[in-house]
């Protein structure tokens, strides 16, 4: 069942609409390439999709798309829109990555290099609803050839993969230059393979070494040895790692989280949440705060009885899911759990006029208002006296 399952996950007739498409350049004359797009395009109009660029595209596509599919299935990883240019014939990969003695783009791969940034990009964000947040990957020789675009003084793109890279002169050093210097948000990935060849496994290793050695909080940085893994295998155990290092976060809170990071906050669980999900805005991501992670971020509150932490989570919960009862209930429970028990009454019966969600159905929330009916309030000296922090929304105000 769990096999048949994953295999219904991996159908792109199920998942997303592919669309072979080609362009005319100006000096590359006729270069054909693979739109994919998320199963969410044609009936969410509003909504814009990261950008995920694979060089090598006719055998890196299927890895790619398929954890992509697996990984949005449950709510891992975003939808994308996926560019996969073709490059495996007549030599047209090493053409397009070619460079001189000195470890720079020249004829046609500075050919091929202009072409993706000035041609392709524009032509894609154009026709299709692209968020700018941009993704390059690549394979040994297109692995080392994505290195360039950092050369530029505004990379083109936000996250680079480089998968078992093949190295133009002087890249393990001019990289880790450029990464020190980067000014902005940018998530790079590399991985490698001990039973690949050494001169690919050295220039990694000390480009590694020199990455490590930066101090710039705009870069995030992974690099995996793979052990008992070849130059092609390393694709398919790098794929998920890459995909999953640079949206870390962006999956739902999980019980390990919950456990380990979460419950043992001193304080600030309403801000836990509230720059989790301020941390994607800023990746570009639309992404609505998910009402299980909520749900985590009320329990800890509650178990650590840190009460007054519900009112800017019933901020929150109302700036997110306005006129539904999600942030009437934080709000009464504030009330509640600090002894204000007229108050908490009076704001669960708000609910009969918004909208449900979930388990916080009008029923729900009027029966919780009516086990209060004659409570009277708590004695003030009885009431929470802490002091929360400073939110994240209470910043941008």
């Amino acid at each position: 069942m769990k096999l048949l399952i994953l295999l219904l996950l991996l159908s792109n007739s199920i998942f997303s609409q592919k669309i072979k498409e080609s362009i005319q350049t100006k000096k590359l004359g006729t270069r054909n390439f693979t739109i994919v797009i998320p199963p969410s395009y044609e009936n969410n109009k509003d909504k814009k999709y990261p950008l995920l660029l694979l060089l090598d595209g006719e055998y890196l596509l299927p890895p790619f798309e398929g954890t992509l599919n697996y990984g949005n299935y449950w709510d891992d990883l975003p939808e994308m829109i996926i560019v996969a240019i073709d490059q495996n014939y007549n030599e047209v990969r090493f053409d397009d990555s070619q460079f001189d003695l000195k470890g720079f783009p020249i004829e046609k791969g500075a050919d091929f290099f202009e072409f993706i940034g000035v041609e392709l990009i524009p032509l894609i964000e154009q026709k299709y609803r692209t968020l700018p947040f941009r993704i390059i990957a690549g394979h040994d020789t297109t692995a080392g050839f994505l290195n360039f675009y950092l050369y530029k003084d505004n990379p083109v793109f936000n996250g680079y993969i480089s998968l078992a890279p093949e190295m133009a002169p002087a890249m393990e050093t001019r990289v880790a230059e450029r990464l020190s210097k980067i000014n902005k948000p940018l998530f790079y990935y590399q991985a490698t393979a001990d039973g690949d060849l050494p001169e690919i496994n050295e220039k990694a290793t000390t480009l590694d070494k020199n990455i490590k050695a930066i101090q710039n909080p705009n870069l995030k940085y992974q690099n995996d040895a793979f052990k008992n893994t070849s130059h092609y295998s390393v694709v398919t155990k790098a794929i998920p790692n890459a995909l999953y290092f640079i949206f870390e976060g962006y999956q739902p809170i999980s019980m390990l989280e919950f456990q380990n990071k979460i419950v043992n906050l001193e304080s600030g669980y309403a801000n836990y949440l509230i720059e989790k999900y301020n941390y994607l805005e800023n990746m570009g991501l639309q992404v609505k705060p998910r009402l299980s992670d909520f749900k985590a971020i009320e329990a800890a509150i509650l178990k650590n009885k840190a009460f007054l932490e519900l009112q800017p989570l019933a901020d929150y919960a109302d700036k997110k899911y306005p006129k539904t009862t999600l942030g009437t209930y934080h709000q009464a429970l504030y009330f509640e759990k600090t002894g204000n028990f007229k108050k908490a009454l009076k704001t669960y019966q708000k609910s009969f006029a918004l909208e449900e969600v979930r388990e916080l159905t009008k029923d729900y929330l009027m029966s919780r208002a009516d086990a209060l009916k004659g409570k009277e309030d708590a004695p003030e000296e009885d009431a929470p006296t802490e002091i929360i922090e400073e939110t994240a929304t209470d910043k941008k105000e």
